[in-house]
């Protein structure tokens, strides 16, 4: 449950309560908050944001001057996935300079009349969401910051202030020479509300699971996923029917999700049924993240030794579908059946035909696993399985810590029943 976006003057007293004083000019004068938060042609001397930290300090100018490289608005020595690479680096490995990155992202895409630029400073801002959130202290503040930009209407209004400052740069032309030369920035009108959308739920979704684990940095592949994200969505955290949407193309008959198939039958592959604490034992995190990557662009795993990593992966598709395998609705008769296998058994039939599609098939390969030659070498009997299957199945909505404890023994057991009970042969072949 994520804080309300704060309000633009929460935005002007958080910069006024941890900004650095900026002073510009001759003489230099103090330059307003306002004028801090607004898009600027030059390099800044210092961080945005005060802090003690001396590598912040340092990183953050340069930081600044990359960003400015990526959006266009400074000539760069490489080309744009590099120069994106750089950045998410820097921020993924220096946890001090997420906030001033951020803020900066903030402060490039405010009052920027370069269309091109200001697209390419939200294509970065989704970029570093995929690899890093920023402090919870600075959360509410970039939330807000989003929120705002998500109305279509908030389109119209970059558009036409873009026009104006544009005429109004022509009309100073004019007047120093006879002819001028009109300036029209030519863009492909894609809607700076879409990026914000994308950004909002990538925000919430990075705040709940931190920042990319594993030892390897991000690297131009996952750079090049992360920019393609925007308009390719992912086949994690979206909803079932978005993914069978999505390999409609592919795969026209399937009635399952590709990803959920592709990943059960490497598990089996591997003889993850013969392979002791299967599902248990988590798979090295970098190489689950390279087979996300593999996967997520529809590629057929290649190079795979450990069941473990196609097994992790698997439990982490279903843990992130955007709304559960079961949905919230049927959770209440859920807990209240989980000892009532014809009831139980009664609730996947009334599921949605998808959620039961893809249910059956998850209980059906479970049965796989449970059987006694199998078990006998896996030590993951039926108990073990639906410990570790039912968070991914099943979402308590509560925050009390007693409901979630007393829930998660009858969520077990919902899932225990299934395995024992639910007859799956009418999914033989199904795909």
């Amino acid at each position: 449950n994520l804080r309300k976006p704060s309000s633009e003057t929460d935005i002007e007293n958080w910069a006024s309560k941890h900004f650095n004083k900026h002073t510009q000019g001759l003489f230099r004068r103090k330059v307003s908050i306002a004028n801090m938060l607004a898009w600027s042609s030059e390099s800044i001397k210092k961080p945005m944001i005060m802090t003690n930290d001396r590598n912040v300090k340092k990183e953050a100018c340069e930081i600044f001057k990359l960003i400015q490289m990526y959006m266009g608005d400074r000539r760069a020595k490489t080309d744009q996935l590099n120069v994106a690479l750089e950045i998410a680096t820097k921020g993924w490995s220096m946890q001090g300079l997420r906030d001033e990155l951020y803020i900066q992202l903030c402060r490039q895409t405010t009052e920027n009349f370069r269309y091109e630029s200001l697209a390419r400073g939200w294509e970065l801002m989704a970029i570093c969401l995929a690899f890093f959130p920023p402090t919870p202290k600075f959360h509410s503040y970039l939330e807000g910051y989003i929120y705002r930009h998500m109305d279509p209407v908030n389109d119209t209004k970059v558009t036409q202030h873009i026009k104006e400052i544009l005429e109004r740069t022509n009309k100073k032309k004019s007047k120093l020479r006879k002819k001028p030369k009109p300036y029209i920035e030519e863009h492909d009108g894609v809607a700076i509300s879409t990026y914000a959308k994308y950004c909002y739920n990538k925000l919430q979704k990075a705040a709940l699971t931190g920042a990319k684990k594993g030892l390897k940095k991000p690297n131009i592949e996952e750079i090049r996923h992360a920019k393609n994200a925007v308009f390719n969505p992912s086949m994690f955290g979206s909803s079932l029917q978005d993914i069978i949407n999505m390999q409609k193309e592919r795969y026209p008959d399937r009635q399952l999700p590709w990803v959920q198939t592709r990943l059960s039958e490497e598990v089996l592959a591997l003889n993850g049924d013969q392979t002791e604490g299967i599902f248990r034992v988590p798979g090295d995190i970098d190489e689950v993240n390279a087979l996300k990557l593999q996967v997520d662009q529809w590629k057929i795993p290649t190079g795979l030794e450990d069941p473990h990593v196609p097994a992790s992966l698997l439990k982490l598709w279903y843990r992130e579908l955007e709304e559960p395998l079961i949905p919230h609705e049927f959770y209440e008769q859920c807990i209240t059946h989980y000892e009532n296998p014809e009831a139980a058994i009664a609730v996947v039939h009334s599921l949605p035909r998808i959620n039961k599609m893809v249910l059956c098939y998850l209980i059906r390969f479970l049965q796989v696993f449970v059987q006694p030659a199998n078990v006998a070498v896996t030590k993951m009997d039926v108990n073990n399985l639906a410990m570790v299957m039912a968070p991914n199945c099943l979402r308590c909505q509560s925050d009390d810590p007693r409901i979630i404890f007393e829930n998660t023994r009858k969520e077990m057991s919902f899932i225990r029943v299934l395995i024992q009970h639910l007859d799956t042969s009418f999914m033989e072949g199904v795909l």
